[in-house]
């Protein structure tokens, strides 16, 4: 393997790690507050509040 698709490998599992629908969503919430501009400040933190709770509810659903 080169250390190009070391790299790339790397920075794969770094951004989506163990959910790819929270790398997703964070990518998302960017994009929207990028867009929306200073009015879009409060888009991050709610994206990231409701990405979390989502994540602590799969995780405890699928524990039982």
């Amino acid at each position: 393997m080169t250390r190009i698709q070391a790299f790339l490998r790397f920075l794969y599992d770094f951004v989506v790690g163990d959910d790819w629908r929270v790398a997703v969503a964070v990518i998302v919430a960017l994009a929207l507050t990028a867009l929306i501009g200073h009015a879009g400040w409060f888009v991050l933190p709610l994206v990231v509040a409701a990405v979390l709770s989502f994540s602590v509810f799969e995780v405890a659903r699928a524990r039982r």
